[in-house]
């Protein structure tokens, strides 16, 4: 604690002990025995070690599955934060810049349709239950799709690509 200035009178005195009774016996406690033995963790969350993947576990592990599936979620769950702070970050600009928003908030709108777009191509129609396997699937399916049809939302490949995947 700093070095108090020395008291003006007789009542700062009285008011300075009985502060220091009632205040001294939590400051200690709080000093010697709740600070020591808290978790330092230099996040505001906890960190979880990462486990293997879906595609690295084996098909008869079902420990790894849990894992697995458990990290999913706990992603699934980051992501969706990451998400509606984006949207609240857009509103909030909205709401600010009202008269000239079109032109101030641009950039966040396209940052968060990016980052929308990304979280639907991951957990997009796999519903509230879905699980790794089903996301693993999903990401199967949809790089096959893109090696016949290319890109989505590109619309259909060029017909020059096209002749070209046919004489091979």
């Amino acid at each position: 604690m700093p070095e108090e200035a020395p008291a003006r009178n007789v009542i700062e005195r009285m008011v300075n002990r009985a502060c220091n009774v009632l205040e001294g016996p939590v400051v200690w406690f709080r000093e010697t025995v709740v600070t020591p033995n808290q978790k330092q963790y230099p996040w505001y969350h906890q960190k979880f070690r990462r486990v293997p993947t879906i595609d690295q576990c084996y098909m008869d592990d079902p420990c790894c599955y849990h894992e697995a599936n458990m990290q999913f979620r706990r992603d699934k769950l980051v992501d969706n934060e990451i998400l509606s702070i984006l949207r609240q970050r857009f509103e909030d600009c909205v709401a600010y810049e009202t008269p000239d928003h079109v032109e101030k908030c641009t950039p966040l709108w396209e940052y968060y349709q990016r980052a929308e777009a990304n979280w639907f191509s991951k957990y997009g129609d796999l519903g509230f239950y879905g699980t790794a396997v089903a996301a693993f699937m999903k990401q199967k399916h949809r790089l096959i799709w893109e090696r016949r049809h290319g890109k989505i939302g590109s619309g259909r490949k060029d017909l020059a690509v096209e002749s070209a995947d046919s004489d091979n």
